[in-house]
């Protein structure tokens, strides 16, 4: 099966591009997140190529005033992976790792843009990561990150909001091994899915950005984690043992404040300050829309959550994104900053507190 990606200097194989190994949970996903000075707007797009399964799916939401819109959208793909559009959501590559443009046409639900993210700094690549369930591949996947500044407009219900170099945010790339699309009909016995603790921080300071992440088991033992800071010259600072420690909200497990020591000398506290978004938004754990599941040809859709209906406890809001304020002390330096803390908990993480599959933090 030939595409257009085959005219280009890019395979890795000796398949076609639109065969990408052999695993069928292989994903190439593009995410961005956005949000005003105030914080009074966040907004956050994503789309994913499922080369396997033969479908692109997209999303873009904004969350203003309480409420955050969510477009959705899937189409079959036939093989092609150079075609950046579902339905009304569009990127452009405007310029490799510096410069991309995210449209969202006119539509019959409420939302719609024109964004175009500029880089910071070049993209950091965050280790690699891989884990099994017993005897199947789970994760096998890496990501690139980056921060950068927002221009362009979006609207919603008609409403235009002008977004300025004011704007921060964060867009990443990943791609390799995730599960997606419809459940397994026969995972392996030893492997289901009972323990996931995930922080990840994106920061946006004055001439730097700061990068923390953490995946952890039961015992609280990291099996994938690291700490970085990205000057203004784009020199990299990293971090080879970073430690944190978390307060929670009460009766739930959302953070009410994650502070992080990297060296003894450089440290990080981050407060939510801002709207907490749904990632279900984006298809994550989402039932009907999670990624790579099957809707024909093209299906568009939108709906709404309310602040209500992203409080914890309801399973569309376990994983999120809080806009949070940023402290770094960096020796005799200290600055503030914003970011977002994104955070999933299943399972017992024992440092932390958390014990049982969903019970609220002590």
């Amino acid at each position: 099966m030939l595409t257009k990606g085959d005219d280009f200097p890019l395979h890795q194989s000796a398949e076609p591009i639109a065969f990408a190994g052999t695993d069928r949970n292989f994903y190439d996903r593009y995410f961005f997140n956005g949000y005003s000075p105030d914080g009074s707007v966040f907004f956050a797009a994503a789309m994913g190529f499922y080369p396997q399964l033969g479908i692109v799916d997209a999303a873009f939401c904004v969350l203003v005033d309480g409420v955050q819109h969510n477009l959705r959208a899937s189409r079959r793909s036939g093989g092609e992976r150079l075609d950046l559009s579902v339905g009304p959501i569009s990127i452009g590559i405007d310029a490799p790792l510096e410069t991309l443009t995210l449209r969202i046409a006119a539509n019959d639900g409420p939302l719609a843009a024109d964004l175009r993210f500029t880089a910071r700094h070049f993209p950091i690549e965050e280790p690699r990561f891989t884990r099994r369930n017993g005897t199947r591949l789970f994760m096998d996947y890496t990501r690139m990150t980056q921060n950068g500044h927002w221009s362009g407009w979006l609207s919603v219900d008609g409403a235009r909001v002008d977004v300025d170099a004011g704007w921060a945010g964060t867009r990443d790339r990943s791609w390799g091994i995730r599960p997606v699309g419809a459940a397994e009909p026969q995972p392996p016995p030893q492997g289901n899915f009972h323990q996931f603790f995930w922080l990840w921080t994106p920061c946006n300071f004055a001439d730097r950005s700061l990068f923390f992440h953490s995946n952890d088991d039961g015992e609280g033992s990291p099996w994938n984690r690291r700490a970085l800071l990205v000057g203004a010259n784009g020199g990299e600072r990293h971090y080879a043992d970073p430690a944190f420690a978390a307060e929670w909200q009460p009766g739930t497990r959302r953070l009410s404040k994650l502070t992080a020591d990297f060296d003894g000398s450089t440290r990080l506290t981050l407060t939510p300050s801002g709207p907490t978004f749904a990632m279900s938004g984006l298809g994550y754990t989402h039932p009907v829309w999670g990624h790579g599941f099957d809707h024909g040809d093209l299906e568009v859709a939108h709906d709404s959550l309310s602040e209500a209906e992203r409080t914890w406890g309801n399973p569309l809001a376990m994983h999120v994104q809080a806009l949070v304020r940023a402290e770094l002390a960096d020796g005799d330096r200290s600055e503030s900053g914003v970011g977002v803390l994104e955070q999933l908990f299943v399972g017992p993480h024992a440092p932390t507190g958390l014990s049982g599959l969903l019970d609220p933090a002590p």
